[in-house]
């Protein structure tokens, strides 16, 4: 119990960040609500829901760097993996599923002057409904190449601040610290925009491409935990100057490279499925469409008059 109550830390770099984020997105949500209410309107339901998970991915983000997890990952490897896959997986999901764009906006007093989230309620982006809005726009035009850059940047940042000069030197500086933890939130942010909706925002590419990148992203973390669950000899020696013996450092590490391998896999899965039953109801509708045409076409073998053959 001591080691939950205990070791809490006053980060006022990443506390002010999360109060400034949080209270803008409220006061966003409050003026959405406040337009809602002059038109004698309520805000979508999906909309309120999209607001606490995006809170949700918020205050994981916080709590992964002020509370026992920020302390004992200077220590023990397995802490300091278990809170990258937070940083960089878990919270940037929740955040993207949140989809705080809008509300954001409007509370840095950026949007067009009488609009808020949720006032059109024609459209996919007014109800919050990510599968509408994920049909609309996995056929816009775009630049087909982003997310494949962007997924791969997310690899090239997951797996350099795993090698052993990076991530030893995030525990002696600060500044190489933050630029892990914002390099994660920005790299996570920018996947999870790829393969999921998050209103006003649409993925790009079809969801059977989709599942492409989820299976690049998921090969890439399970080659990385792999290596460092089987890998021989401590690969990080920062750990091995806080009066820990070499063994426990090695079995530290081979913890740490299991939940590298393990725990993305569980979003990453079902995100996954979600996306093949999406293609599959996509290709029903793309068939059933296609009988119809043709059965609206087929021409008959009855005269068109009576009496005439």
């Amino acid at each position: 119990m001591n080691v939950v109550v205990s070791y809490w830390s006053a980060n006022v770099v990443a506390l002010a960040a999360y109060l400034v984020v949080a209270v803008t997105h409220l006061l966003g949500m409050r003026d959405a609500a406040t337009s809602a209410r002059r038109r004698g309107r309520s805000l979508p339901p999906g909309l309120l829901a999209q607001a606490v998970i995006f809170q949700l991915g918020l205050l994981l983000v916080v709590l992964a760097l002020v509370s026992p997890m920020g302390y004992w990952s200077y220590r023990f490897i397995w802490v300091r993996n278990m809170q990258d896959v937070v940083l960089a997986i878990v919270a940037p999901a929740l955040i993207v599923l949140g989809a705080p764009w809008l509300p954001l906006r409007d509370g840095l007093g950026l949007g067009g002057r009488g609009h808020h989230p949720g006032e059109d309620e024609s459209g996919p982006a007014a109800t919050g409904d990510s599968e509408d809005a994920d049909r609309a726009g996995s056929g816009r035009p775009g630049w087909r190449a982003l997310p494949i850059c962007v997924t791969a940047a997310f690899c090239v940042v997951w797996w350099g601040w795993h090698l052993p000069g990076p991530f030893d030197a995030a525990l002696s500086s600060p500044l190489i610290y933050a630029a892990q933890v914002v390099t994660y939130l920005a790299a996570g942010i920018g996947l999870w925009l790829q393969l999921i909706g998050s209103r006003p925002l649409s993925p790009q590419l079809a969801p059977l491409n989709r599942i492409a990148l989820v299976l690049a992203v998921a090969v890439s973390g399970t080659v990385l935990g792999l290596i460092r669950a089987y890998g021989p000899g401590a690969a990080y020696p920062a750990y091995l100057g806080l009066g820990r013996h070499a063994a426990a450092v090695v079995s530290d590490q081979q913890a740490g490279g299991a939940i590298l391998w393990v725990f993305p896999l569980i979003p990453l899965s079902i995100v996954a499925v979600a996306l093949a039953v999406r293609w599959l109801e996509d290709e029903e509708s793309g068939a059933t469409e296609a009988d119809f045409d043709r059965l609206l076409k087929h021409k008959s073998a009855w005269p068109s008059r009576p009496g005439l053959r």
